[in-house]
């Protein structure tokens, strides 16, 4: 596959990481999901320990049952602390979503998700390859 790039998305409602990954499909993104932190740390290790790290990881800030993006990317930045991380939530007023700069994060996407949004994201933070 000659994708533009591998992304993962960490969100705890399946029909967004379903709608979400087809759209990255769609766009030529490789996509990998997780229903919870603790899974999408998991998945970021294993794939970086093989030498395939993901160019892009997508968290949901706030997952009621498991651990949420602010724990997953506290251990995702210790693993990797050039991982290129972006915070997603519709608690667009979380100091993490105002201030995700001064977290180390790259950016924030707000909910829902605009399709016109996530292919600007994209595009914005995964370089172009080849």
């Amino acid at each position: 596959m000659t994708g533009k790039g591998k992304v993962l998305l960490m969100d705890d409602e399946q029909v967004i990481l379903d709608v979400t990954s087809e759209v990255m499909k769609f766009l030529g993104y490789e996509l990998m999901s997780a229903r919870d932190g603790a899974a999408a740390v998991e998945l970021y290790s294993q794939e970086k320990s093989k030498g395939h790290p993901f160019d892009l990881v997508i968290l949901d800030l706030s997952v009621p049952e498991g651990m949420g993006g602010r724990e997953a990317f506290e251990n995702i930045h210790t693993l990797d602390p050039q991982a290129k991380v972006i915070m997603s939530s519709g608690y667009t007023n979380d100091l993490m979503m105002t201030g995700y700069a001064s977290f180390g994060l790259a950016g924030t996407l707000a909910k829902p998700y605009r399709i016109a949004d996530i292919k600007a994201l994209l595009e914005n933070m995964i370089p172009k390859k080849g």
